[in-house]
């Protein structure tokens, strides 16, 4: 392969797209076929080029091809090779999914799996089809797979406000990314409504609704756009992996690229908001570049400062940024557009005045001259900035090193000896050698100070030491002149190359140090899940890297208070309260160094994220006078934005959490007055109407009558002490008052006094009880085992029918003694078995069966959870009814005892 020449320089393929073409041989290639509806043809056409690579004799196996009933797509499957589905039972039905072990098992060519953004069912070895879909590919197999454009992960909240559907299953957009192929399969809104109309979507009276609904004119034309632009953008990275990996020049006009470069003059928020505007004109990414030259380490604080902000600006309009070391920036800006095919550059007009650029050159001149097909937009820009920060910065540390001078000495004092040891050996022109490696040495040494100290110092010394006439400062010999002034004009400008390299080099490990840092931060960050580790991390990482004091504060009922510190320090004076508060209200820094409340001990700035400010950050040190420079600023920006992007994901949790739990409440509170609304209206009627008939017509009732009225006011009675001492016993699981008195017992024990309290209402059934006499003992709260076993007994004989058997039997192994209570009713309905145990749910009720609570199984639950056991519900497998077993652990054995 050729190699290109750019600007000077050969061209060599990119290293990480080389890697990531190296990676992509090493696994299957994935195809998807991409669709803007269902019903545009994605699985006819998935099959249409599987039948394809089968005539060219490829092995095709279809993982799962759903046909919907179609003649045509069925016609399609007919003669391709199907691996059997896989049958999983949930909630006691059989679902079909994908058999994954069977397809690796078969190790075939190429995989059919269709609708990539299924969810599997519970018991699947992954709970997603796009993950069965990965685990093919990374065994070396070829997948052809369908998707919709509404199931991607970045696209379904703009899916949702489009539709007003929120669609619940979607794949991750890096799926997308790592497909070798997509293919879009694109039919217009007319015709897709056409094909609904005539019932191949949907049966008619679905398909009248959907096309009413989700599937209107309009809604079709937007999903259709978001489906050409994500296959586009997928498209343009591919093509530019292309070029890096073939080292071709760029950049390929296939598609709107946007490249901003910013220095720190006053036009940068000009720059970066036009290039925002002309990014959303052309619907392009666009990228926002800094070339960070030798000199950038001279530029004054304001100018770091204002570019910063703009950096910082660029990042929140929604521009990647990045920052290069460059030489030559005209020639690596151009490099890098072409690298990365950019066609759009912007920059702005340069200020200097004439003879700078006579002197130095025209970045934008070289720009405009070497460009190539890159368009050029040169901006005038008005002076426009960023506002200011309102924050004092500190002076950064320039002090002088006197041992850096003191080897400067050192290194021209062995320079001279050296020289006298060589005068014999060495005409005079070459001694100047072994000055300049002396004023070398200082420069690495000590910088650009102690290279000119070494420069000039080794001048006198060479013409003192070295030139006729000798030990004095009289130059005899024009060539000695003329020698002397070419060493001290090498020797400035060797001093200053190397004090360059030497400011490079200690830049370039500053950087990595603190790129490491953060990434170490923000890998902190990522492993925590409370508030309070966040914030102890912050305030440390914060402290140590700009060696301050720090407080956190955070809002907490209508106030701001200090939630961390580091070192520990929870003490706020009244000035400082004032400014903090000040700062989180108005979103701007405040306190130390401040235009507001400079009279406070702290500097206060706000904690920041898209939404707003979320806390305030307090910092102090010893110092008199500002507390940051503008490189510590610069990092504490950065440090700050991880740690709100932080907080704030630790608050949504919580948030998500009260709101779920406020539904919860909110639930419970309904069911709560509804089953009181009912069932204590429900006996007390009674109750009331069988007092009222015996107190007005009492004299006429028979004794029988009588008899039977005082029995409903009984039974109704205890019903409804059962009602108040269940509500009672749910409030003490609820606040978590409840107080165990646990010892060993004997369950056969327990349960023959549940059954007698049980006896009116068992009297109507047959009740047995298998208990073994040598049961081990269980260490349990006697009076809640029971009440646990009377509610099961309860439940039982309140849905099983007259007549029929209520079985309690016991056995233990295995550190476990288990109790069961079954019965012979209707059973459980499948998908009730996992909500029976929650507050206030009732089964749908049958006939005879008199309305509950829906407590008794919830209290069941907590009680034995509260005894370190555990409570299932299931139905028989022997016969119809419900089975409930109970698993306590066993009575650890008494000392003295052997088993």
């Amino acid at each position: 392969m050729a190699n290109d020449k750019h600007g000077g320089q050969e061209r060599r393929p990119s290293p990480e797209a080389l890697l990531a073409r190296a990676e992509r041989e090493d696994r299957g290639k994935l195809k998807i076929f991409l669709g803007a509806a269902p019903g545009v043809g994605k699985t006819y056409e998935m099959l249409i080029s599987a039948r394809a690579r089968h005539a060219d004799r490829t092995d095709v196996v279809i993982g799962i091809v759903e046909t919907h009933g179609r003649k045509e797509t069925e016609a399609l499957v007919h003669g391709l090779e199907t691996v059997a589905r896989t049958s999983i039972d949930y909630k006691g039905q059989l679902l079909d999914e994908m058999d994954i072990d069977a397809i690796l098992e078969r190790r075939p060519a190429l995989a059919l799996v269709d609708e990539l953004a299924h969810t599997n069912a519970p018991g699947s070895r992954h709970p997603k089809r796009y993950l069965d879909v990965l685990e093919l590919l990374a065994n070396g197999i070829d997948v052809y797979t369908t998707l919709n454009i509404q199931h991607v992960e970045s696209l379904n909240d703009i899916v949702a406000q489009i539709t007003r559907i929120r669609v619940r299953e979607t794949v991750p957009d890096s799926i997308i990314d790592r497909a070798d192929d997509i293919e879009i399969i694109d039919i217009t809104p007319q015709d897709l409504i056409k094909r609904m109309q005539d019932g191949k979507v949907y049966v008619p009276k679905t398909a009248r609704r959907a096309i009413e609904n989700y599937f209107s004119p309009g809604n079709l034309t937007a999903l259709r756009e978001l489906a050409l632009r994500r296959t586009a953008q997928r498209v343009d990275d591919q093509l530019l992996h292309h070029m890096q990996a073939h080292a071709i020049s760029g950049p390929w006009a296939a598609g709107e690229r946007i490249l901003v470069c910013l220095d720190h003059g006053r036009n940068g928020a000009t720059l970066v908001r036009y290039a925002r505007r002309q990014a959303d004109r052309l619907r392009a990414p666009w990228t926002v570049i800094h070339m960070e030259t030798s000199r950038s380490a001279y530029l004054a604080d304001a100018d770091k400062d204002r570019l910063a902000a703009c950096m910082r600006l660029a990042e929140q309009l929604g521009a990647d940024t990045v920052t290069l070391p460059a030489s030559n920036v005209s020639r690596e800006l151009i490099a890098y557009a072409g690298a990365n095919n950019f066609n759009h550059l912007i920059v702005g007009k340069s200020d200097r005045p004439r003879w700078r650029e006579w002197y130095d050159g025209s970045i934008t001149h070289d720009l405009i001259r070497n460009s190539g097909t890159i368009s050029v937009h040169v901006m005038s820009g008005g002076g426009e900035e960023v506002a200011p920060r309102g924050v004092r910065t500190a002076k950064a540390a320039n002090r002088i090193k006197p041992k850096d001078y003191v080897f400067s000495l050192a290194f021209v004092s062995v320079a001279v000896v050296t020289g006298i040891l060589l005068d014999q050996a060495l005409n005079v022109q070459n001694l100047a050698l072994v000055f300049l490696m002396g004023v070398l040495a200082s420069a690495v040494r000590g910088g650009l100070g102690p290279g000119l100290f070494a420069s000039f110092l080794g001048a006198f010394a060479f013409n003192f030491f070295f030139l006729e006439p000798r030990y004095t400062l009289t130059i005899r010999d024009p060539e000695s002149v003329v020698a002397l002034l070419f060493f001290l004009g090498t020797a400035l400008v060797a001093s200053n190359l190397a004090a360059a390299v030497q400011r490079q080099a200690t830049a370039a490990r500053q950087r990595a140090r603190t790129t490491e840092d953060l990434y170490l931060f923000s890998r902190k960050l990522a492993g925590t899940g409370t508030l309070d580790d966040v914030l102890w991390a912050t305030a440390y990482q914060i402290a140590s890297m700009l060696k301050v004091r720090v407080v956190i504060l955070l809002p907490e009922d209508g106030t701001i208070a200090v939630r961390a510190g580091y070192p520990p320090d929870d003490t706020l004076v009244d000035a400082d309260i004032a400014a903090a508060r000040w700062a989180w209200e108005h979103d701007r820094p405040a306190g130390r160094a401040a235009d507001t409340l400079p009279g406070a001990k702290r500097l206060y700035l706000p904690l920041r994220t898209g939404r707003g400010a979320i806390g305030v950050v307090g910092l102090d040190n010893d110092r008199q006078g500002p507390l940051l420079n503008s490189d510590q600023q610069r990092l504490f920006d950065a440090l700050a934005d991880q740690a709100a992007l932080a907080i704030e994901r630790i608050q949504l949790v919580a948030d998500v959490d009260r709101a779920r739990l406020a539904a919860e409440t909110d639930r419970l509170r309904t069911a709560l007055l509804t089953s009181i609304s009912h069932d204590l209206k429900t006996p007390l009627a009674a109750i009331l109407g069988s007092a009222g008939t015996i107190k007005d017509f009492g004299a006429g009732l028979s004794e029988d009558a009588k008899d039977e009225l005082l029995t409903t006011v009984i039974e109704e009675s205890e019903r409804l002490n059962r009602f108040i001492a269940n509500l009672l016993d749910m409030t003490r699981i609820g606040s978590g008052a409840m107080t165990l008195n646990t010892a060993p017992h004997f369950v056969g024990d327990i349960v023959g006094s549940a059954l007698a309290r049980a006896a009116k209402i068992t009297a109507d059934h047959r009740v047995e009880t298998a208990i073994p006499d040598d049961l081990p003992m269980v260490k349990v709260d006697p009076v809640l085992l029971e009440q646990v076993l009377f509610n099961l007994i309860d439940n039982a004989a309140k849905y099983a029918p007259d007549g029929t058997t209520i079985r309690i039997e016991a056995d233990g192994d295995a550190g476990l003694v288990r109790l069961r209570v079954t019965d012979e009713g209707p059973g459980v309905p499948p998908g009730d078995l996992e909500r029976i145990f929650d507050s206030f749910y009732r089964v749908s009720k049958i006939d005879h069966v008199t309305a509950g609570t829906g407590l008794g199984l919830s209290i069941c639950r907590g009680f034995i959870e509260a005894m370190g056991g555990s409570i299932t519900a299931e139905n028989r497998l022997d016969d119809a009814g419900a089975l409930f077993q109970i698993s306590l652990p066993k009575a650890p054995a008494s000392k003295g005892t052997t088993a």
